[in-house]
C-alpha cells in the first residue's frame, strides 16, 4: 500500500525520453534512469498523472492512448527487436483491412518469455525480417511480411482478396514480393492465401473481381482472360477486368472507390468510348450486382456471348496481365 508520497527529483533525461516515445516508457527505462519503484507506482495511482498500459510499461500523461502510443507500448512490452506486424503495420503503408485495430500483432524472436496481453498479441517466429522500416519510434515490417501476416489472421477469402489487392493495386508490393513470403513462411493457415494468389494468376486484383470470376465458373460459362492489355495494332484501348477475345466481349466491375474524382470517371468513360469504337461488346457491373443479382449478370453475358460469337473475330491484339507467370509459381509451390 502506498502510504505517503515518496520524495521526487528531477529525473535527467525522462523528458526527453518520453517525447521521443509518444510519452511512453517501461520500468527498465526508468530505472536505468534512477526513478524507484515506488516512485513509479505513485505516479500510476488510481487519479496520478501517469497509467499502465502493460506489465511494466507507463503511459506518461492522462487520459485514452492512441493507438501510435499503444504501438509503442508494444514494442517496449515486446522487447528489442520486436516489430509491428499484421493489420497496424498495414496502416502504416495507408492500406485498407478489414480487421478491427483493437489488437496489436507483434514479432518476436522465439527465445524471448513473453505472453500476449490486453491489447498485445505476440507472435514468436525463427524468420524474423532482416530489412524492416520505421515509423517515427515506431518499428515495422515491410509491406509483404505485413500482408501476409494480415492474410494468415483472416478467416473470410473476401477479406484476404481485399488485403492483396489493395497492397498491389496501390504500388506498395508486387505478388512476387508475397509469393516470396508465401514460400518461406509456414504452410499452416495459408491455405486462402494461396488461393487468392492463383487467382492473381488469371490476372485478378480485386475483392469483386474476384467474385466476378467465382459467378462464371459456377455457371459453366467459358473463362475469360483477366485484366489483359488490349491494342489495335500498336495503339491501346483499354485493359478490361475480363475478356472473351473470341467474342469480342469485354466486363468491367466498376466500383465508385476507383472513381472518387472527375478526372477518374473521365479516364473510365474515355476507356468505354474507345471499346466501343473498336466493336468491342462492354458491360458494366457494380459489385453490388454481382453480389445481389448473379442471374442476372449472367444472363446478360451470356446474351452479349451468342451476339459477339455470331460475328466475325475483332482485329484486336491481346496481352495477357503480365503477373500471370510469378503468381502461378506462388500458386504452385
Amino acid at each position: 500500500m502506498l502510504c505517503a508520497m515518496p520524495v521526487t527529483v528531477r529525473i535527467n533525461g525522462l523528458d526527453e525520453l518520453l517525447a521521443q516515445q509518444l510519452s511512453v516508457v517501461s520500468r527498465g527505462q526508468l530505472l536505468g534512469l534512477g526513478m524507484k519503484d515506488n516512485s513509479m507506482q505513485w505516479r500510476v495511482r488510481p487519479g496520478g498523472p501517469w497509467q499502465a498500459l502493460l506489465p511494466g510499461v507507463y503511459l506518461g500523461v492522462t487520459g485514452t492512448p492512441n493507438l501510435l502510443q499503444k504501438e509503442m507500448a508494444a514494442l517496449l512490452y515486446a522487447g528489442p527487436g520486436s516489430l509491428i506486424t499484421g493489420p497496424v503495420a498495414l496502416l502504416h503503408y495507408d492500406l485498407r483491412t478489414p480487421k478491427t485495430l483493437d489488437t496489436i500483432d507483434m514479432l518476436l524472436p522465439p527465445g524471448r518469455r513473453r505472453a500476449s496481453v490486453g491489447f498485445v498479441r505476440l507472435h514468436r517466429t525463427i524468420r524474423m525480417p532482416g530489412a524492416t522500416t520505421s515509423f517515427g519510434p515506431l518499428r515495422s515490417v515491410l509491406v509483404p511480411r505485413a500482408v501476409t501476416d494480415t492474410a494468415r489472421l483472416l478467416t473470410d477469402a473476401r477479406d484476404v482478396r481485399a488485403v492483396v489487392a489493395d497492397a498491389v493495386q496501390r504500388g506498395r508490393c508486387t505478388v512476387a514480393e508475397l509469393a516470396a513470403e508465401l514460400s518461406a513462411g509456414p504452410v499452416r493457415g495459408s491455405a486462402m492465401l494461396r488461393s487468392v494468389l492463383a487467382e492473381v494468376a488469371d490476372g485478378i486484383r480485386s475483392a469483386a473481381e474476384a467474385d466476378l470470376r467465382d459467378l462464371i465458373r459456377r455457371a459453366r460459362l467459358p473463362i475469360p482472360l483477366f485484366n489483359a492489355s488490349l491494342y489495335v495494332g500498336d495503339t491501346f484501348l483499354a485493359r478490361p477486368d475480363a475478356w472473351w477475345p473470341q467474342a469480342g466481349v469485354a466486363v468491367e466491375v466498376d466500383s465508385y472507390q476507383w472513381h472518387l474524382s472527375p478526372e477518374d470517371a473521365d479516364r473510365t468513360n474515355k476507356r468505354h468510348d474507345r471499346m466501343f469504337a473498336a466493336d468491342i461488346l462492354p458491360l458494366h457491373f457494380s459489385p453490388r450486382q454481382i453480389r445481389r443479382e448473379p442471374a442476372e449478370v449472367i444472363r446478360l453475358i451470356k446474351d452479349t456471348l451468342a451476339r459477339g460469337l455470331n460475328r466475325p473475330p475483332l482485329p484486336i491484339r491481346t496481352v495477357p496481365c503480365p503477373e500471370r507467370p510469378a503468381a502461378n509459381q506462388a500458386a504452385n509451390q
